[in-house]
């Protein structure tokens, strides 16, 4: 099994587990039947480390890096008034670093000159996301997040090339949509640890409140 394969086997099952302890959570108290039983905040700050699986045209191997997101609640009673829920608009700006970029884009499509190595590749990520939390149990909220990405990327020159051959600089601006699940384990109503997936990073943190 190679480098990837592995990462994504072990992704799915840190999933299965949490998924697990979600489910066990949830039947061992009735938090979620309580709207409004939730920590009251302002906004909601949350460093995190970075991993993207996503590999925008200069990329391609997976990226690490690190960021924050910043969520701002908006309806503390969510949309559903039965439920213990919330929505908030998310703000974030991650950096992502891939190594061992090759061949490299322009102007979105592949480049039809000699194909030399343009060193490493790095993206500046500034998602924007409406946040639906979900209350589940005392410890534990689970979230959705839908939205947008703007993102960033710059690169080095051609490290490879002969003596005097211009590679140019390369970079690439674009929008992609954005969409995440993620949950909380609530030390308390103020820190929390948080996994998000989805598309086009993976983010593990700490949540203050």
């Amino acid at each position: 099994m190679n480098r990837r394969s592995s990462s994504r086997a072990a992704t799915a099952a840190a999933l299965l587990a949490s998924a697990l302890a979600f489910a066990t959570a949830a039947r061992a108290d009735d938090t979620i039947k309580h709207p409004g039983d939730h920590p009251d905040y302002a906004v909601e700050i949350e460093p995190h480390g970075l991993w993207s699986w996503t590999h925008y045209d200069y990329a391609p191997n997976d990226g690490f890096g690190l960021g924050a997101r910043f969520s701002i609640p908006i309806v503390k009673n969510g949309f559903v008034s039965s439920i213990n829920n919330s929505v908030a608009i998310g703000f974030g700006l991650d950096w992502v670093h891939y190594s061992g970029a090759s061949c490299y884009y322009y102007d979105g499509h592949h480049y039809n000159g000699p194909c030399y190595d343009v060193g490493d590749a790095n993206y500046l990520f500034f998602p924007v996301v409406m946040q639906w939390n979900f209350f589940v149990a005392k410890q534990w909220s689970v979230f959705g997040e839908p939205g947008l990405v703007i993102y960033h990327g710059f690169f080095d020159y051609c490290a490879g090339a002969p003596a005097g051959y211009n590679c140019g600089n390369p970079t690439s601006t674009g929008v992609d949509f954005a969409f995440f699940l993620g949950g909380r384990y609530h030390f308390n109503e103020h820190v929390a640890l948080v996994l998000r997936i989805g598309y086009p990073t993976f983010s593990f943190g700490v949540s203050f409140m």
